[in-house]
């Protein structure tokens, strides 16, 4: 019978968002304990090797990461398979680049671009808030945080924006219908919307109602609903795509339109006009003319018993 953790990761268990090729290995990289689990986290070496290809291999990665020139959330992280997950901030100051892990609307996480400005704060969301010791009361975060004495009206499922360089707690979003939210979690990950209703079920999950920038109504449990907003407006910036699921054809049509738009920009680099393939049509048959009088016309015949050809003489037509 096994004893203690487990210190190694099959590849084919691998959680499916983190896009690891089938033959690339048995082995995939284990997540270290952290602030985020193991199927909802993003490790380092995933996220510097195969998604922003700052390395090349496992030893490469290393080297990056013990010249401590990695940051998550304005911390030195050596660890190269630290778990990062939503929300969280990566920083490489050598090449003064911040990115912000949010999910797309295929439940992938998105490695997204931001601006030294948003990359001084985060938004947490809050699950508990309770009285410790002495009555002093507490609230603890999705990705592990507690803090003291907080504002008197955050209560459990608010949005807490939390400054990464102070450690203070700036503002807060109230978990309400009218408001700004991304889902996390099952069948709409990574859709963003607006907080339409919410209904109660006494003993039993409840259910939030919402609605997307096009129009589209959707549902989810109360613990997958992260607020990212007052109103319309969100506290952070958005991928590609702003959270609003596409249809497939709604994507082969944009493939179509970009796949155009990249013909013009050629043609028009060059100087010419984009061509268009058509279809070859297949030339008329010449008709067969008669041999010429003075000369025997052979004619080439496959034996059906040798692999050889043989040319027979045609007789010449009578007068």
């Amino acid at each position: 019978m096994a004893r203690g953790p487990k210190k190694h990761l099959k590849r084919i268990n691998a959680p499916r968002h983190w896009m690891l090729d089938k033959l690339g290995g048995v082995w995939a990289p284990r997540p270290s304990s952290g602030p985020h689990k193991l199927r909802e986290c993003l490790p380092l070496i995933i996220m510097l090797r195969n998604r922003m290809k700052y390395a090349l291999t496992r030893r490469e990665v290393l080297a990056i990461v013990m010249q401590k020139l990695i940051k998550v959330d304005g911390k030195v992280r050596t660890d190269m398979c630290f778990p990062a997950g939503f929300m969280d901030v990566i920083s490489i100051d050598r090449v003064h680049e911040h990115f912000r892990l949010l999910y797309d609307t295929k439940g992938r996480f998105v490695i997204h671009r931001i601006s030294d400005a948003e990359a001084k704060y985060k938004l947490v969301r809050v699950r508990e808030r309770f009285t410790g010791k002495g009555g002093v009361p507490y609230i603890s975060t999705h990705d592990g945080r507690t803090f003291r004495y907080p504002h008197p009206e955050i209560h459990a499922n608010d949005t807490v924006k939390y400054n990464i360089e102070t450690h203070e707690l700036l503002e807060f979003v109230k978990f309400e219908v009218g408001n700004l939210a991304m889902v996390t979690g099952g069948h709409n990950l990574g859709r963003v919307g607006l907080i339409m209703r919410r209904e109660r079920h006494p003993g039993s999950f409840e259910i939030i109602h919402l609605k997307d920038a096009v129009g589209h109504e959707f549902s989810t449990r109360i613990n997958n609903v992260f607020c990212i907003g007052k109103g319309s407006k969100s506290l952070i910036t958005l991928p590609r795509g702003k959270g609003v699921r596409k249809s497939i054809l709604e994507e082969q049509e944009q493939r179509y339109k970009l796949e155009k738009q990249k013909a013009a920009a050629v043609a028009a680099s060059v100087g010419k006009t984009p061509v268009v393939k058509k279809e070859k049509s297949k030339a008329p048959a010449k008709p067969k003319t008669e041999a010429k009088e003075g000369k025997v016309k052979h004619k080439k015949v496959k034996h059906t018993s040798f692999t050889g050809q043989f040319a027979l003489p045609v007789k010449k037509a009578k007068e």
